[in-house]
């Protein structure tokens, strides 16, 4: 008489553990961005920080400030706009743990875990979404102070330079962000470490007066500030001179910032969901 083998159950792996192509993420990726994007179309009234921003703080401290550090308004937008692009970018970036913090308590993530997709996806989708909405607020930055005077000393394609710097260090931000989003309990507590961080990086730096009459450990703390290696790397591009080291300065940075809190936001994500 033969006993007949029962061949051994194979249980398939947790969804996380699952191998997803290349193909499938950038899928994933691109249907979550778009998600991402009709969130925006069906709330307008979340774009108004990107539509406002730069329009508000370009006036207040053109008009307010200009006399007093450049002499003149003229004088002083062509400092100060340029070094506006990296305060935008951040400020917009630190705005983005605040959201994912709120996704959280709603339920939208316990929606994601039930999908085969990569975790990576969700936040990287984020990223995306994010990015467009700051190159929407840096273009109306630009636009808004070329009405009040700016000149773009150089040409279109250092302009695009200087925009794409002030989105790549921005995107290293948002990766900070969306990691304290996750890590922070409410998301009162992740705007308020958010301002925390923020308020010493703009204020700290070249961006809105010169550095030399500031105090000398103050002026030690600008000097490795990357928001002042962007905006003398912007004023360069835009007003023109010595240009390679800041930007150098700013792509270390921007690469620094990814690599370093991009698989530390991801691990943090998996943990949570």
């Amino acid at each position: 008489m033969t006993t007949a083998t029962v061949a051994p159950v194979r249980t398939l792996p947790p969804l996380e553990d699952q191998r997803i192509s290349v193909r499938a993420s950038l899928h994933h990726i691109g249907a979550l961005t778009r998600r991402n994007l009709m969130r925006i179309k069906a709330d307008p009234e979340s774009m108004l920080d990107v539509l406002l921003m730069p329009i508000l703080f370009t006036t207040l401290f053109v008009y307010v400030f200009g006399g007093a550090v450049s002499g003149n308004q003229t004088n002083y937008i062509q400092y100060m706009v340029p070094g506006m692009l990296g305060q935008i970018g951040i400020s917009l970036a630190m705005a983005v743990g605040t959201g994912l913090n709120s996704d959280f308590s709603t339920g939208v993530m316990d929606r994601f875990r039930t999908m085969p997709i990569g975790r990576a996806s969700v936040l990287i989708a984020k990223l995306l979404a994010e990015s467009l909405r700051s190159l929407v607020s840096l273009v109306i930055l630009m636009a808004f102070a070329m009405i009040l005077g700016l000149r773009i000393h150089t040409g279109p394609l250092q302009l695009l330079a200087a925009l794409a710097l002030a989105m790549a260090f921005g995107a290293g931000m948002v990766w900070v962000s969306m990691l304290l989003g996750m890590a922070l309990k409410n998301p009162q507590a992740v705007q308020g470490v958010g301002l925390l961080i923020v308020m010493p990086l703009q204020f700290g730096s070249s961006t809105f007066a010169p550095t030399k009459t500031m105090p000398g450990w103050l002026q030690a703390f600008t000097k490795v500030n990357p928001l002042s290696a962007l905006a003398d790397s912007s004023r360069a591009l835009i007003n023109g001179g010595a240009v390679l080291h800041p930007a150098l300065e700013v792509l270390g940075w921007s690469v620094g910032l990814t690599a370093v809190f991009g698989p530390l936001a991801v691990m943090k994500f998996k943990k949570r969901t």
